[in-house]
Order: structure tokens, then C-alpha cells, then sequence
């Protein structure tokens, strides 16, 4: 691998598959993702935030509908998940 090739080289280059969600709102201050789910997630699967300019792997270590802390988000459900990484409307969500 060359120097500019490393430079620029993607973060995670590994492919992506289909999505299982997308983020329709980010709360910076708590670090909080709004993610609509189109199938069921529970709390422990490892996600991959994908967008134009995020990419990053964590487990879904907590999960809260309604102001309510949930284990299983249902599909079609909008719920906040805690996040470490920034995130931004319209990244995608893929089980990773």
C-alpha cells in the first residue's frame, strides 16, 4: 500500500450488506441516535453506523422507547439508542 493510498484508505472497508435501520434524529449533547428499525434489534446486537461521512462498529448496549429502557426495539419502531460515535440523519444502520 502506498503513502496516499494509506492516507485515504476507508476506515472500515468491510462490506456492509443490508441495512436494518436508518437514523432519523442525533441528540449530540447525549450522545443519543433516533434510529427507525426495519426489523426487530435487541439490545447486545453489534451495529455498524454507516453515512457519508461516519463509519463505526459498537454494541447496542442500551436501547429506550417512549422514555422507557427497552431490551428489543420491533420493527417499524423508532427508538434512541446511546451511542459513542457522532452520527448524522439519514446513516444507516446494518447489523454488523
Amino acid at each position: 500500500m502506498g503513502f496516499f493510498s494509506s492516507l485515504f484508505s476507508k476506515k472500515n472497508s468491510a462490506p456492509v450488506g443490508k441495512p436494518i435501520g436508518v437514523v432519523t434524529h442525533y441528540y449530540g449533547g447525549i450522545g443519543v441516535a433516533i434510529v427507525r428499525f426495519s426489523k426487530n434489534v435487541a439490545v447486545g446486537v453489534k451495529a455498524r453506523f454507516k453515512g457519508a461521512t461516519t463509519d463505526f462498529t459498537e454494541t447496542i448496549k442500551s436501547m429506550q422507547y417512549d422514555h422507557e429502557d427497552i431490551s428489543e426495539a420491533k420493527k417499524g419502531q423508532e427508538v434512541g439508542v446511546k451511542v459513542d460515535g457522532k452520527v448524522r440523519e439519514g446513516d444507516e444502520v446494518y447489523e454488523a
